[in-house]
């Protein structure tokens, strides 16, 4: 996954919808929920922050954030012995560090 973005959303006479947002996030994994995190934010960085769509963004950061500390479910309650695979820790709350990362 790179940080990269598509071009097509990047051209200057072009507004981001939601559904770009929507688009980024819909398959989100722990292992990549920190690059889609940035380039969402990249992506309304232009934004008043008022805006509707810069409003959803940062809802959406925010689950990136506690997906890439709290990890994914495999399994299902029907599967013994099959527990949880944590990205980081399940008693590590998401935090906003300073640095290359912020978008």
């Amino acid at each position: 996954m790179a940080e990269a973005e598509q071009p097509e959303r990047l051209r200057g006479n072009r507004e981001v919808t939601t559904d770009d947002i929507r688009q980024l996030v819909a398959s989100a994994t722990p292992h990549f929920s920190y690059q889609i995190r940035n380039r969402v934010r990249k992506l309304v960085a232009g934004l008043p922050s008022d805006h509707p769509v810069r409003l959803y963004a940062e809802g959406e950061i925010a689950k990136l954030e506690r997906l890439g500390f709290t990890g994914e479910v495999r399994g299902t309650p029907n599967e013994d012995g099959i527990g949880t695979l944590a990205s980081v820790s399940d008693h590590e709350q998401p935090r906003y560090l300073p640095g290359a990362t912020k978008g």
